[in-house]
């Protein structure tokens, strides 16, 4: 079932697969950004001073939203690259046909 080549590429697909890259992006920016913090904040706390707080981030709120924005950005960009390659270009389906020669 995983190992079988890409079906044919639809609207619909592409849609799917655009947006769940886009929230892939946003989820792995968001988790970059608590490991930006943590670090952080266990610096501040080596140096014996007062972080300060923008509501519940010691990050400025514009880079918060430069952090969303790069991850979305980033994630529609990295799903538009692997669309091309899994269902355009079908690189997964051509070395799966390549092993299975191979292996005969």
């Amino acid at each position: 079932m995983f190992f079988n080549a890409p079906g044919k590429p639809t609207r619909l697909k592409k849609a799917v697969y655009l947006s769940a890259s886009t929230v892939l992006g946003l989820l792995l920016s968001f988790i970059a950004q608590i490991l930006i913090e943590v670090g952080y904040l266990y610096w501040v706390l080596s140096q014996g001073t007062v972080a300060r707080s923008y509501g519940d981030s010691v990050l400025p709120p514009a880079l918060q939203a430069a952090f969303w924005a790069l991850g979305a950005i980033g994630g529609f960009f990295l799903g538009r690259f692997w669309w091309r390659k899994v269902y355009i270009e079908r690189v997964w389906a051509k070395s799966i046909k390549n092993w299975r020669r191979s292996k005969r």
